[in-house]
């Protein structure tokens, strides 16, 4: 989740984040920024929303259909790229441009625009 004026901008990963790998990432609604320290049941029986990582991030400057973000996690730490391809609509890539990635269950990328923001994976 990347936070975005009043509302999160958010993608599931469907894998854990490693640095040695990309891993596809779905685009999914804007979450309200309540969703930011949400841990628990999603309604409709969607699932549950688990913690994997918090921490601090720093939005850097990316071109075309892509978000940079440099990571400041317990666990996540370096710099993260997700990009859609072009003709991809909801799909979109999480990579690491470098860092490295702890093991743990896959999730979701969170965080806050601004200079420095504490966020949640």
């Amino acid at each position: 989740m990347l936070e975005a004026a009043d509302v999160l901008q958010t993608w599931a990963l469907a894998e854990e984040p490693s640095a040695d790998a990309a891993c596809l990432a779905e685009r999914l609604p804007d979450h309200r920024r309540a969703y930011l320290d949400y841990e628990g049941e999603v309604s409709g029986g969607r699932g549950t929303v688990t913690r994997w990582d918090a921490g601090d991030y720093l939005p850097l400057p990316a071109e075309g259909e892509s978000v940079v973000v440099e990571l400041h996690g317990r666990r996540l730490r370096g710099t993260a790229r997700l990009e859609r391809p072009a003709a991809d609509g909801q799909r979109w890539r999480f990579s690491f441009v470098e860092g490295a990635a702890a093991s743990g269950r896959s999730g979701e990328v969170s965080g806050s625009d601004g200079p420095e923001s504490r966020g949640t994976v």
